[in-house]
């Protein structure tokens, strides 16, 4: 069938679409086809993460991607949301309701072979509303895997489509196309993002990769699923700054701040809770709160070798990073069993959440000091902060003041009003900081004297 309407269309010189194909542009012949006779395409990176929902269903589909039980299920997985499976995705209904109003506006892409490369949702969505047809144009006969998944990458991370992957979804998109050893400057210009925040791509990955792996008690007991951190991005993603500018002084309290802010994450804390979780958080705030039976028994931390210095070891990691490690395993196997549904002894399950509310209100009992602190420094920090945002602004102001003066651009008067209000601020600071410093340091004892003929 696909043969016969694309020599049809050739014949009558039908629409065409343009794809992105081993380095150029080609110019499928558009045609259209029954929408249920195609294949949804096992490999998506739309539902990628999505497919551990159902251990049992996701083996059938990976034994028979094509047959009824396989397709079914990717189906019923495109009309999901990314974060809850469970759950439909409103984002599919109003693709669906789009679809009813203005019918299809841009062709889909399929294989020699039937198999849906780009219009998966569109596909189940002119199913769900009746429809017979699916616009599409048609790749070359000698499409390989690494073309489709190409293509579909290419195409997909248009800024025009109103479906976009899910953000665990891009990751793990990220992550093959760095298994396939594609230059790194290559990917973050396919994926329209910079090469930083790629970096910052991988490391979130990893980390979520290893927690998924720490979160298993056993090699085939439950644990965590990618899709149990879609809804984290951001968190994630302060997660990465705040411990890259611990890390540049101290790596193993950005070790320790890691581990609490993860363990938080799978508590399920705010961003702005989570923000609070210092290098400090564990030994400062948690441990005082922690039940005995909570915190974790772990060994003194193991010495390594200085070169050069015989009989001298210094510690491999902070005996606060090993607790907050371990206190954070814990945590993720906890949530992982409470999750398990019949898959665990309920028993089992039980003990889990009851672990996971005992950890969620000693986490809350820390954070009320935490926070108290937090907007103590913020109230301390506030006018230091504020004179340097004032010093960043006179900087600015001497280059203005430059460039105004060489294109003979001044308004004199009004410069020489706002240095006489400067001068009267500085008199005010003055005035404040005489009584807010008995023994004032040697930037203040300048301003008073600098200050003293004004008063």
């Amino acid at each position: 069938m696909i043969d016969e309407r694309r020599a049809q269309a050739q014949k009558a010189n039908a629409e065409k679409t343009t794809v992105e194909w081993r380095g150029q542009q080609i110019h499928p012949y558009v045609i259209s086809m029954p929408v249920d006779i195609l294949y949804y395409n096992p490999h998506t990176h739309r539902i990628r993460a999505q497919r551990s929902l159902d251990p049992v269903r996701d083996r059938e589909l990976e034994a028979d991607p094509y047959g009824k039980v396989g397709q079914s299920y990717l189906e019923m997985l495109l009309k999901c949301q990314p974060s809850n499976p469970e759950k439909r995705d409103p984002e599919f209904d109003a693709l669906r309701d789009d679809l009813e109003k203005f019918g299809q506006k841009d062709p889909g892409l399929i294989t020699t072979r039937g198999l849906l490369v780009n219009g998966n949702t569109r596909c189940a969505a002119l199913r769900e509303l009746g429809e017979k047809y699916i616009r599409v144009g048609v790749l070359p006969d000698d499409a390989s895997w690494d073309d489709i998944n190409t293509v579909e990458l290419a195409l997909q991370l248009r800024k025009e489509h109103k479906r976009d992957y899910s953000y665990i979804n891009r990751l793990l998109a990220i992550d093959e196309q760095i298994k396939q050893n594609r230059r790194p400057d290559d990917i973050a210009r396919e994926f329209r993002i910079k090469t930083p925040t790629l970096e910052q791509d991988r490391w979130i990955y990893t980390v979520i990769r290893e927690a998924i792996g720490r979160s298993r008690t056993s090699p085939e007991g439950p644990s965590l699923r990618w899709i149990d951190f879609e809804d984290h991005q951001e968190k994630l993603r302060e997660l990465h700054r705040a411990y890259v500018k611990v890390a540049a002084t101290d790596k193993n309290a950005a070790e320790a701040l890691k581990e609490s802010r993860l363990a938080m994450i799978v508590l399920g804390y705010a961003k702005t809770d989570v923000r609070l979780a210092q290098a400090e958080f564990y030994d400062k705030y948690l441990a005082l709160k922690l039940p005995e039976t909570m915190k974790p028994d772990v060994k003194e931390p193991s010495k390594l070798k200085v070169p050069g210095l015989p009989g001298v070891a210094v510690p491999d990691v902070t005996p606060t990073t090993k607790i907050t490690k371990a206190l954070t395993d814990n945590l993720l196997q906890a949530k992982a069993l409470a999750q398990a549904g019949d898959k665990a002894a309920p028993a089992t399950v039980e003990k889990a959440a009851a672990q996971l509310k005992a950890a969620k209100e000693a986490f809350d009992r820390a954070l009320d000091p935490a926070g108290r602190d937090a907007r103590l420094q913020q109230r301390k920090l506030a006018a230091p902060e504020r004179l340097s945002d004032a010093c960043d602004n006179i900087e600015l102001c001497i280059a203005e003041l430059a460039e105004a003066s060489a294109k003979r651009a001044l308004d004199e008067t009004a410069f020489d009003d706002a240095v006489i209000r400067l001068r009267s601020m500085l008199q005010k600071l003055a005035k404040q900081a005489r009584r807010t410093f008995p023994e004032p340091g040697d930037g203040v004892a300048w301003l008073l004297e600098s200050m003293k003929d004004e008063r």
